[in-house]
């Protein structure tokens, strides 16, 4: 698979649209990510910790980046790398996403947390693919 290849047909470049917490002591977070032509997908059962972080990257409140966020920044400057997309898919009853460097020579890191590589993806501001089957109308509360 090569980094720059041409968007696969199943699937979608979405945008976060929301972020939140499902329960009132902020433990799990949630995100909604919405496509171009307003299908969503509501992710949840992840750490209150990443959406905030999600939350504050999707603000460009980049001074007090968390610990591994900096890590992988630093990792990727001094490789001469670039993160340029993630991927979102299921595997199984989860959520998986790969990762896609690119610079002194291409990388893809394959099924890794969807809800760090949203949050990597917020942070440095690049596509986030999702497959379009799991993208739905949008509900009205």
């Amino acid at each position: 698979m090569e980094i720059n290849q041409a968007q696969e047909p199943d699937y979608e470049s979405v945008k976060i649209d929301y972020v939140g917490f499902v329960d009132p002591y902020a433990v799990e977070g949630m995100v909604v990510l919405k496509s171009a032509d307003g299908r969503e997908f509501h992710m949840r059962a992840f750490s209150g910790e990443v959406a905030r972080h999600i939350s504050s990257f999707n603000e460009s409140a980049r001074d007090s980046v968390p610990s591994i966020y900096k890590m992988i920044e630093e990792i990727c400057e001094e490789n001469e790398m670039f993160l340029v997309k993630v991927k979102i898919y299921e595997s199984g009853e989860v959520l998986r996403a790969n990762l896609y460097f690119t610079g002194k020579k291409d990388m893809v890191l394959r099924n890794y947390r969807a809800s760090d590589a949203m949050a990597l993806g917020a942070f440095y501001n690049i596509p986030i693919l999702v497959r379009k089957n799991l993208l739905k109308e949008s509900m009205e509360a």
